[in-house]
């Protein structure tokens, strides 16, 4: 029983490293409910790919939308859509609900 414990104890060490950089890689999650993004304001990593997962909590459909991100995709009511872009320079890039636009309106950060 003791041998298995050294190659337990060095896979353990070896795969730590990988699931850490597997965590920095998950998706940023923004909500969108009674038409507003939470969070509104998403800080990301400058000059990195980053993903976001935009889950529409509402009944109805809503369009991200960015100029800046060069990203213009529609959210269906109850449904989620996994946006990916950059890498970005350090700077603010908004970003906005073409369906409700005085109130679904928000900012990606990359620092």
């Amino acid at each position: 029983m003791r041998h298995l414990i050294a190659p337990l104890a060095l896979c353990a060490a070896l795969l730590a490293p990988m699931t850490s950089a597997l965590a920095d890689d998950a998706p940023i999650t923004i909500v969108i409910k009674d038409h507003v993004f939470a969070p509104a304001e998403v800080k990301v990593p400058a000059n990195k790919r980053v993903t976001l997962l935009v889950d529409n909590q509402d009944a109805t459909s809503e369009e991200f939308e960015s100029a800046e991100l060069k990203v213009e995709k529609i959210v269906g009511g109850r449904k989620q859509i996994k946006v990916t872009f950059g890498p970005l320079k350090p700077g603010k890039y908004p970003f906005f609900g073409e369906f409700h636009e005085a109130t679904a309106k928000g900012v990606v950060i990359a620092e």
